[in-house]
């Protein structure tokens, strides 16, 4: 079967036991793409050596650090020959026709240049469902990928233009950055969405990002702060941008309350100050 033209990126860190499932879930793909393309960031736990023994045919990227997956995610996307591209989380896990029901998605629509998939959740090797707030969907999604990340990295097949056109992942972001990278892009392209589980997300161990880092939302008021002072969005977009900054500023204030840091709970307050004078202007 001919290769499609997609090059596929995972980085990784440390996964020795999850890296050889999602690196398979992509070889057996009854699609194949053009190239897999490894990044591996600094890992000590052999999960270089393993990649190297037991996937001769894959591109390896070997970082000489640890410098996260913003920064080895866009290593392999300079490097990726194709003129598309598809992420895969290396704890994440594809089901066999992934690639081949976002091929055909995209034929149909020779103007889509962004697909993406439901999933299935499995958390500590349970399968959960998720919340309704999760759902995923296509076409105009800025509104929902303001509140939280509307779009799992895994199930992305995207054109590269795009990341001429939008930027590429943060790489000052430790965590949030398909977050924000999606709103960059939300904000001004409708997206493809197959309604299928295409995609294995597994979720509960210790190494996620979401457990390493408190507070996410700190990252997506920076992602919204930034977005807010790039002059890409409409006048409407600038209001539901700052309506939603200052929910999550709200959060963050009230989370200091709670753990009586009067120093942090002084700095969100004014924020919130801060963006009320913005939205009573209407910037």
């Amino acid at each position: 079967m001919t290769n499609v033209d997609i090059s596929v990126v995972i980085p990784t860190y440390n996964r020795v036991h999850t890296i050889e499932r999602a690196i398979q879930s992509v070889l057996s793909q009854t699609v194949p793409p053009r190239e897999v393309i490894i990044i591996d960031d600094g890992s000590s736990d052999g999960t270089l050596q393993l990649i190297t023994s037991k996937f001769p045919a894959v591109t390896i990227l070997a970082n000489d650090g640890n410098y996260g997956v913003s920064f080895s995610r866009n290593r392999g996307i300079h490097s990726a020959r194709s003129r598309w591209l598809a992420f895969l989380d290396s704890d994440d896990e594809w089901q066999p026709n992934k690639l081949l029901e976002q091929q055909n998605c995209l034929a149909e629509d020779r103007q889509a240049v962004f697909c993406h998939t439901d999933e299935i959740w499995i958390r500590n090797g349970v399968r959960v469902n998720a919340h309704n707030k999760h759902k995923k969907q296509g076409g105009d999604i800025f509104d929902r990928c303001l509140a939280m990340c509307a779009v799992s990295p895994s199930s992305v097949v995207m054109h590269r233009s795009l990341f001429d056109r939008f930027g590429f992942f943060d790489e000052n972001l430790p965590a949030c950055e398909d977050y924000d990278l999606w709103l960059r892009i939300a904000a001004h392209i409708h997206v493809s969405y197959i309604d299928q589980q295409l995609v294995l997300k597994y979720g509960g161990h210790d190494d996620q990002l979401s457990r390493k880092h408190w507070g996410m939302d700190r990252f997506r008021v920076t992602s919204m702060n930034n977005l807010l002072v790039s002059g890409n969005l409409s006048a409407e977009q600038k209001i539901k941008t700052r309506t939603m900054l200052g929910m999550k500023l709200r959060i963050l204030r009230d989370g200091a309350i709670k753990r009586g840091k009067g120093d942090e709970t002084a700095i969100w307050a004014k924020l919130i100050e801060e963006n009320n004078r913005h939205l009573g202007q209407g910037v």
